[in-house]
Order: C-alpha cells, then structure tokens, then sequence
C-alpha cells in the first residue's frame, strides 16, 4: 500500500440554531466563516510547502451548505495560488452524527419525545457528547459510528503521494482520528477543532497513521463539542 496524506477540515462558523444538536442544519456561512474557510486555504498552502506535498485533483466535503460552502471558497483561493485542483465531490460519508427521525429538533424537544415513547427509556445525562449513546430512532447514529465512517473514508479516498482535502464535522473528524489511532479516547473529549484550520495526517504503508501538522483545539471545561 502507498502512502497517501490528507487534509482535513471543520466547516467555517455559520448561522447554528441555538439549542439544536448541529449535526444536520442546512444553514449558511456566516462572512467570519467565509473569511476562515480563505485563511485555511493559506494554511494549508504553507503546509504543502513546508512538507515539499502537493495536492490531489479530488477534495471532498459533506453534504451540508456549510461544509460545501468551506471547501468551494478553500479550493477557488488554493487555485488562485496554483494549486491544481479538478474536482470537489459531496460525500454523505463526511457527515456529522446523524439523528435519524429527531433532526434539527431542539435537544429539550428530543427528551419530550422519548419521555412521551414508552418504548425507550430517557436519555442518560449528557448524552449529546457521549461517544457510544445512540438515539432509539430510526436512522440515528451515535458519535463512534459516524467516526467509523469517516475513519473509512479517510482509509479508502487517498491519492498515492499526494494530499487529499477533507471538509467535514468536527465531532466525526475527532472520533475519526481516534478509530485511526491518532487520538486517545480521553482526546476525543478534550479537544476540539477550530474552524477551517487544516490538519494534515498521513497513511503509512504499512497501514499505520501519522500525525504531520495541525493544533487541536483545547476545549473549555464543561463545554459542549461542536460540530
């Protein structure tokens, strides 16, 4: 197996309901979004520079507004710099983790509805950032099964020698790298992503993964994780 690299971002601020797990919210950039979405693009310039990288002709991005919206201003200002870049594909694989039947539902209305289901017990406290706890509904995942996810996106979508954009989430991003061996699962809860900042990691060979360049995001004590 080739070494490939990869490039990985969370979305840029946007316009997030308050009170509404963020996981699925069709909203747009806000303009401080657009204006990190064009410093990631810099940053990540100077990354490829510093690592002697090029980039590959198919970056990625998920399927909401925000995420597209990071990777098509990402893209337009690498290409500015002559940077080659053919195609930007949406891939539900870089989804945030999904809550089936309760999407964009406020997390006060979600513990209504399973306190009104007699078939479900309440959820534990804190549940929207516990890594294992799964929604009973239909079509809900919880946050390890969307870091699977994007853990195999990430393992079957790179380019031999060269590095592959992501635009995603980040919650699915950290729980990714820890199915990828890069973070501990005390890291998943203490770290956090800042927007439209890369992170470029490395698949070896061998099969192993290697953190290259990037900070996470140290988060607040008692802080909820953000998509």
């Amino acid at each position: 197996m080739a070494r490939t690299y990869h490039a990985f971002f969370r979305h840029g601020a946007y316009h997030q309901w308050a009170g509404v797990p963020s996981a699925r919210q069709p909203w747009a950039l806000t303009e401080d979004g657009a204006a990190q979405a064009r410093e990631g693009a810099a940053l990540l310039a100077r990354m490829l520079a510093e690592h002697g990288l090029s980039l590959a002709p198919v970056a990625f991005c998920s399927r909401q507004l925000r995420a597209w919206q990071t990777a098509d201003l990402l893209i337009g200002a690498l290409r500015a710099q002559g940077h080659d870049i053919a195609d930007l594909r949406e891939t539900s694989a870089l989804a945030e983790r999904g809550l089936g039947s309760a999407a964009n539902l406020t997390v006060a209305r979600i513990e209504e509805a399973l306190a009104a289901d007699p078939r479900h017990a309440a959820p534990p406290r804190g549940w929207k950032s516990d890594s294992d706890y799964c929604l009973p509904l239909e079509g809900a995942e919880s946050l390890m099964m969307a870091g699977a996810r994007v853990a195999t996106h990430l393992e079957t979508s790179g380019q031999p020698g060269r590095v592959t954009i992501h635009v995603g989430h980040g919650a699915s991003f950290r729980h990714a790298c820890h199915h990828l061996g890069l973070l501990s699962r005390d890291d998943i809860a203490r770290f956090s992503m800042f927007h439209a900042r890369p992170s470029l990691i490395c698949h070896e060979a061998d099969g192993t993964w290697r953190h290259l360049a990037g900070a996470w995001k140290i988060r607040e004590p008692k802080s909820e994780p953000k998509d």
